[in-house]
């Protein structure tokens, strides 16, 4: 997608400016020293000038002492990639960043194209500052966090500078603290009496006596925008003494009457002219003239600015423009009062000329302002192909949802891949409501691409009937329906061709899951070898290496963690071989390496993958795995030996696990159990075990055997404190209904530690022969394979029944490295319960939170106001770091701070 060259440039300064040394001054001590600030921060609310005072701070630098990068951002720049690409392309306008452009137009993971940007920017000759106008537009913690990267690894000649309406979520206090920041506040920004002459009288040509001078400036309180309106308005008034005595009120009431006043004194038709152009959030005369039907949108713009009519050129050539914030809001807000109906067709003829020129993106927004909904949806149709291939998925959805109801039910592919939206969401419902619609849509007409779409929305039209089954093949697997995951899933395979190579890759795809989620690992290995086959074959490089995270899985169920390492170690290496690729899963693959490193006991290189995920961030991992870091991280902090930080981590997991991907053959809450069995907080462990599934000992099925095997680990320690010898005997019977589940499923790696846990039993129950024997079986079957971790998470009683174990050099080996890494990594076994940081009043009110009381009933149980409540809900939410109260009950629970009711 084209990036607008105006968004780009540094904005052009009017030669009668108000000069305003004390404000350049701040700048001209560092700059002075030879390298710019790291920041330059300038805050204040709308209005008061920020980007002029920002472009003149700046100037110093330009020229032979250094360059200005200058990027004006909105609200679609929320978009991590569409920020990056408009960063990069700033950054080119000044110095060669063709490393950092390449991976950014191969949509490389954004951290690696910003890895790449500080490189660049370190052979840079001279000071460079990157400037970042409007900053209060963007929301999105993604970009927060990438600009906090920029400022924590700039090189010493760089510097980042920021205009904003409000101070942005970054390191400020560290950076003031370390002299490492400059500051432009309103109470700077405000025209002072001297200034606010100068632009009166000079700037804006009023010949006004110094009382009414004085008068505008204090009633204005030095508000630039304040002063403009003014000026503008008593350009036409006859009677300044009067118009200055009546200029009163406050900011708003104020703007409203000026640009009144100023509307007022234009000749109909420049009137005309800006309410039109007021919905364009950038202005240049083609553009006009296509929105206003008229031929002079150049000149007219030209005027406006020679008459400083609130418009901010935004090139050195008089090409493009836009209006001043306030002005813009104000003209919108009279259009609609006095013209609504020309509000769609002025957004309809924006989003045509936009189109033309290649902008999809302010096409689509302009076209979904026009009320146009087809013609919109068409848009969306023509760049949903790209929008896939790119990884543009908040994008993808924002637009759909945009869309009215009534219109994606007419169009099954947009239907389609609205019901993904809902399968994202958790709405498992809505997924199979909207796909019917699309269903009925498409048998009831036959669709076609929009006019001037690529091939590519013709294939998506084409395989379509595949598509909705693969959705409901997903969906099915959120809801842990095996058997209806599979009929869907061999259904959409009956719907492709041999050429349909994506198709097929879902459809074979869910059919491995299918069988994995049955525990038929055989089958389910080589059917999602099959599916990522399909992704190769397809040129889906980014699918293909991210679907090996299952499938890595997928080998250690089968017993080989050894081929799960290899399977994601060639992952990366392809993914090295493919710099062009749409990488969005590269974190992914990190993390799914690190798990299977931590099994093998490599702590120090799952270390680093780790570390290495987490710094590409969010961006680089699907949704569906973000929360795999946590639990990969989990089981390194535990493996080092750090149970509370375990704990915490799968805490964090917890709400960020979406169903509907991939079976839930680990669920996070049976994750924390065994931790809390490791810390010695039985009773907790037992409060898991009462609300999962593990006390039904019938249940054997796949998806049960990581309760029930967490169980036994439950009873064996519950014997160690009370001696209760039926508890080794409902252990031992639970492990014998589940061992022949796992022989016929090919599930080796359940069988290993089916196998161990009952050399365990053997042990508590005293008959060390049969443990040694058992145990001994097992080490030899699992050392060649890499399983480690296996044995060590079992602690004490595992060190001790693997000394007496005699076999194999590799058995050997093995069990010396046990008795190593046991003395070493000394694994907690107790530890006090926490309440992390609530009070006792607060963990009553997170009961109560816990059950489906309102607010006020709550209250009244508790003796306390609803506003006291608030407050104690706030703490809450703030102490386990969520936003909500359903949020904030499914932590406390992963947390054990939720007492059984």
């Amino acid at each position: 997608m084209a990036v607008l060259g105006t968004k780009v440039h540094v904005p052009r300064l009017r030669r009668d400016l108000v000069g305003r040394p004390r404000l350049t001054a701040r700048l001209s001590e560092r700059l002075d020293q030879g390298a710019p600030p790291r920041l330059v921060l300038v805050s204040a609310p709308a209005g008061f000038g920020k980007t002029t005072a920002l472009a003149q701070g700046l100037a110093r630098l330009t020229g032979s002492r250094g360059h200005v990068a200058w990027l004006s951002l909105d609200a679609d720049d929320n978009d991590p990639r569409r920020f990056l690409e408009h960063l990069v392309a700033a950054l080119q306008s000044v110095g060669e960043f063709s490393e950092a452009a390449g991976l950014v137009a191969a949509s490389r993971a954004p951290d690696l194209a910003l890895t790449s940007v500080v490189n660049e920017l370190d052979l840079q000759s001279g000071g460079i500052v990157l400037a970042l106008d409007d900053f209060h537009v963007i929301t999105a913690p993604e970009v927060h966090e990438m600009v906090t990267f920029l400022l924590d690894h700039l090189p010493p000649q760089a510097g980042l500078a920021i205009a904003t309406r409000s101070d942005p979520p970054l390191p400020l206090s560290r950076l003031r603290a370390r002299g490492e920041l400059v500051e432009l506040r309103a109470a700077d920004l405000r025209f002072t009496p001297d200034e606010a002459r100068a632009f009166l009288t000079g700037v804006m040509g009023l010949d006004l006596r110094p009382t009414e001078v004085a008068a505008l400036e204090s009633r204005t309180e030095g508000w630039v925008a304040g002063l403009q309106l003014a000026a503008l308005s008593l350009r036409g008034t006859h009677d300044t003494s009067e118009f200055v005595a009546d200029f009163t009120g406050s900011h708003r009431f104020i703007l409203d009457y000026l640009v009144d006043e100023v509307l007022r004194s234009q000749p109909e038709a420049s009137r005309r002219f800006l309410l039109d152009t007021s919905v364009l959030q950038q202005l240049t005369g083609e553009l006009c003239d296509r929105v206003t039907g008229g031929d002079d949108g150049a000149g007219r713009l030209e005027a406006l600015d020679r008459n400083n009519v609130f418009i901010v050129p935004l090139d050195e050539h008089r090409g493009w423009y836009r209006y001043h914030h306030l002005f813009a809001e104000a003209l919108r807000a009279r259009l609609s009062a006095e013209r609504p109906e020309r509000i769609p067709r002025l957004h309809r003829a924006a989003a045509e000329w936009y189109a033309a020129h290649g902008f999809v993106e302010e096409a689509v927004g302009h076209a979904l302002r026009s009320g146009d909904a087809d013609y919109a949806a068409d848009l969306v149709e023509s760049a949903l192909p790209d929008l896939r291939r790119r990884r543009r998925d908040v994008m993808l959805r924002e637009w759909l949802t945009a869309l009215p109801d009534e219109v994606t039910r007419e169009r099954p592919l947009l239907g389609t891949y609205l019901a993904w939206t809902r399968l994202v969401e958790g709405d498992l419902e809505g997924v199979e409501t909207v796909l019917a619609q699309a269903e009925r849509a498409l048998t009831t007409r036959r669709p076609v691409a929009p006019a001037g779409a690529s091939l590519a929305t013709s294939e998506e039209l084409r395989t379509l009937p595949a598509t909705m089954a693969v959705f409901r093949a997903s969906a099915a697997q959120a809801r842990g329906d095996t058997e209806a995951m599979e009929r869907h899933a061999r259904r959409a395979l009956g719907l492709t061709g041999a050429d349909d190579h994506m198709a097929r890759a879902g459809a074979l795809g869910f059919l491995g899951l299918a069988a994995w989620g049955r525990g038929d690992m055989t089958s389910a290995v080589d059917t999602f070898s099959g599916a990522v086959l399909s992704m190769a074959e397809a040129g889906d490089v980014a699918d293909q290496l991210g679907s090996t995270v299952a499938l890595a899985d997928m080998w250690v169920a089968r017993g080989r963690p050894d081929k799960a390492r290899r399977v994601q170690e060639d992952a990366l290496a392809t993914s090295r071989r493919h710099p062009g690729a749409t990488l969005a899963t590269l974190a992914d693959l990190h993390v799914g390496l690190a798990d299977v490193l931590v099994e093998q006991d490599e702590l120090e290189e799952a270390a680093a993958h780790l570390d290495t995920a987490r710094a590409l961030g969010e961006s680089a991992s699907l949704l569906e795995n973000r929360y795999r870091w946590f639990v990969a991280s989990a089981r390194l902090r535990r493996a080092e030996g750090d149970l509370d930080a375990a704990a915490e981590l799968l805490a964090q997991a917890e709400p960020l696990h979406l169903p509907g991907f991939f079976p839930d053959v680990r669920p996070i809450p049976a994750q924390l159990a065994r931790i809390r069995i490791a810390q010695g907080r039985l009773a907790d462990a037992w409060r898991w075990a009462e609300s999962a599934r593990a006390l039904r000992a019938d249940d054997v099925s796949y998806l049960a055997e990581f309760a029930q095997l967490t169980l036994v680990r439950l009873l064996l320690a519950q014997h160690r404190a009370d001696g209760e010898s039926s508890r080794l005997d409902d252990a031992a019977g639970r492990l014998d209904r589940l061992a022949p589940g796992a022989v016929t499923g090919g599930r080796d790696g359940s069988l290993l530690e089916i196998r161990m846990l009952q050399a365990l039993v053997h042990h508590a129950r005293r008959d060390e022969a049969a443990a040694i024997a058992q145990l001994g079986d097992v080490l030899a079957t699992a050392a060649p394979t890499g399983f480690v971790r296996l044995f060590l998470d079992e602690g004490a009683p595992m060190t001790e029944l693997a000394a007496h174990v005699d076999g194999t050099p590799v058995t050997a080996a093995l069990v010396a490295r046990l008795q190593r890494t046991a003395h070493a990594r000394p694994v907690v076994t107790a530890q006090e319960p926490q309440t992390h940081g609530l009070s006792e009043r607060e963990l009553d009110v997170l009961q109560l939170l816990a059950t489906a009381r309102t607010g006020p009933q709550i209250a009244n149980e508790l003796f306390v106001s609803v506003n006291t409540l608030r407050t104690h809900t706030k703490h809450i939410f703030t102490k386990l770091d969520v936003n909500t109260r359903r949020a904030a009950v499914a932590r406390a629970g992963v947390l054990g701070l939720i007492r059984p009711l």
